[in-house]
């Protein structure tokens, strides 16, 4: 792709909770740049139209911030935004968080900006710059697991990322999604509508709240506990060390469930709960062991791109896009 896609700049945006991200990379010699401009606004909540204009007013302040005769050599925006959406279209289904509902985001953007605009999940973008340029390198078959508010993974199988199949209906599978993967049968009703969803048990949101409650604290009020509170705790409270272990037993459970399926090389975990290092990793891999009888136990390790493996992810994933553009033209 190297050779097609030269002096091509990329303005690559993750849409975040709390922040919005962007940065302008150069492509050359099949490698991305240090970034050429970077800013960040905050992002709204709940209101698309804002939305809309919070990464309208990003993605100008970025190109304002590149040299004029550059500009020209941005050939695409790239979008990593969480929820469910489908990539080839440019429709995002549901971003409740973003306040956008069946709407198609990707082409009111490349309208405004007189760009083309290609659209993808955050955690897939994560997951591929991970696999391609952080903890994943030196291996084909990848499980990158971030671990968040809720928690999503990226699939790699022989190089290539699954995205999931095309139903009867039109609509493509969303692969990844291994949070809403059931581990107890019957167990508490999870948001997306289903029963004992794995994010319900070691989320970093969920662990919060069951320590709250393990605790006496209301789960839902002021003085909720978070999982970082739990991790500071854990030499010092026998509440705070059962929560954890409860918590990585589910966690391990997962995620050889999730391994016995997909068959990956080496397990990558990213995200906020994964700032507690060894203390997840070592109880995680240990479980794991145990379990393993049909295959072999993954190696897992953590994630090494921090808050830029959305933005580097998305840039990557436009790249191959704008590629692909090509190839058919």
């Amino acid at each position: 792709m190297a050779e097609v896609l030269t002096e091509t700049l990329v303005l690559a945006l993750d849409i975040g909770g709390t922040n919005s991200r962007g940065e302008i990379m150069r492509w050359e010699g099949g490698t991305l740049s240090e970034p050429l401009a970077t800013h960040s606004l905050p992002t709204p909540t709940g209101d698309g139209d804002a939305a809309i204009e919070t990464i309208i007013s990003l993605s100008s302040t970025l190109l304002e911030s590149v040299d004029p005769a550059e500009r020209t050599n941005v050939r695409a925006v790239g979008l990593g935004v969480p929820g469910v959406l489908d990539s080839d279209t440019g429709l995002v289904k549901l971003a409740s968080n973003l306040g956008w509902n069946d709407r198609y985001v990707a082409s009111e953007l490349q309208a405004a900006l007189g760009i083309p605009v290609y659209l993808t999940h955050d955690v897939t973008a994560a997951g591929v710059a991970e696999k391609r340029l952080g903890a994943g390198r030196g291996v084909e078959d990848v499980l990158a697991v971030f671990l968040g508010t809720g928690i999503a993974a990226t699939l790699v199988s022989g190089g290539k990322i699954v995205r999931g199949g095309l139903m009867p209906s039109g609509n493509r599978q969303p692969a990844g999604e291994i949070g809403h993967m059931p581990i107890v049968q019957d167990g508490p009703w999870c948001a997306c509508g289903q029963r004992g969803c794995l994010e319900l048990f070691c989320s970093a949101r969920a662990i919060g709240q069951i320590y709250s409650k393990a605790l006496g604290i209301d789960p839902c009020g002021p003085e909720l506990k978070t999982s970082r509170d739990l991790v500071e705790n854990l030499s010092t409270d026998p509440i705070a060390a059962t929560v954890w272990d409860e918590a990585t037993r589910n966690l391990a459970f997962g995620l050889f469930s999730a391994a016995m399926v997909t068959g990956p090389t080496r397990i990558i975990l990213g995200g906020g709960l994964a700032a507690a290092g060894s203390i997840l990793v070592d109880p995680v891999e240990a479980r794991m062991k145990e379990l393993a009888t049909v295959i072999e136990a993954p190696e897992i390790v953590l994630a090494q791109l921090g808050q830029r493996a959305g933005v580097l992810g998305v840039a990557l994933m436009t790249i191959d896009w704008l590629g692909a553009l090509q190839q058919v033209a």
